[in-house]
């Protein structure tokens, strides 16, 4: 991706360390929430419910458009290029199907921010929701790539992200869940 060494290893990232990170994180923001900001235990799981909700919500909405954004000029093409386009190219690429480190938790503090402003004390229950489903979409990422698909119920996670990388580029957005992709139209069509 980049000529200089010490960029391009910046942006390598062994998915095993987001995944740990974003799991083990809310479980203390959890806490905080329910020992030091007083929220009752439901309103924390509530809101962490809520949260790995909305992540599902939030991972197609970014699949779909911006990783998959329209390319009509030089810069967008680079910008998808860099952001998305490279996994398209090299999908078993192990090192590059989690956002680096820096990245992730540059967003993870400007989610904090975020929603700190627009819900104050219970950022802690939402935002560890927001963790937890991207960790959740990590690994199930990291797993469709990595492994052969299981004789199973979650053999459709495998199918729907093949389709995606191999088939149908415009359909199968959600990697985590399928729901919205149901609900927006873009499941790949049964053939």
């Amino acid at each position: 991706m980049f000529d200089n060494p010490v960029l391009e290893k910046l942006t390598r990232t062994n998915a095993a360390v987001p995944i740990t990170m974003y799991y083990v994180i809310p479980v203390f923001l959890m806490a905080y929430g329910y020992f030091y900001a007083n929220m009752p235990g439901l309103t924390v799981i509530l809101l962490f419910l809520g949260g790995a909700f909305f992540f599902t919500f939030l991972e197609y909405i970014l699949h779909r458009y911006l990783f998959h954004m329209s390319t009509e000029t030089e810069f967008k093409k680079k910008l998808q290029y860099n952001i998305h386009g490279l996994h398209h190219d090299y999908p078993k690429d192990k090192d590059r199907l989690a956002m680096p480190i820096l990245a992730s938790v540059t967003l993870a503090v400007v989610l904090y921010a975020v929603f700190y402003l627009a819900m104050g004390i219970y950022v802690y229950g939402f935002l560890s929701g927001v963790m937890v489903g991207y960790s959740t979409y990590l690994l199930v990422h990291y797993v469709v790539h990595a492994f052969p698909p299981p004789k199973n119920f979650l053999k459709s996670l495998w199918v729907n992200h093949a389709v995606h990388h191999y088939k149908e580029g415009e359909h199968a957005f959600g990697v985590s869940s399928p729901l919205w992709d149901y609900v927006f139209g873009t499941m790949p069509k049964k053939k």
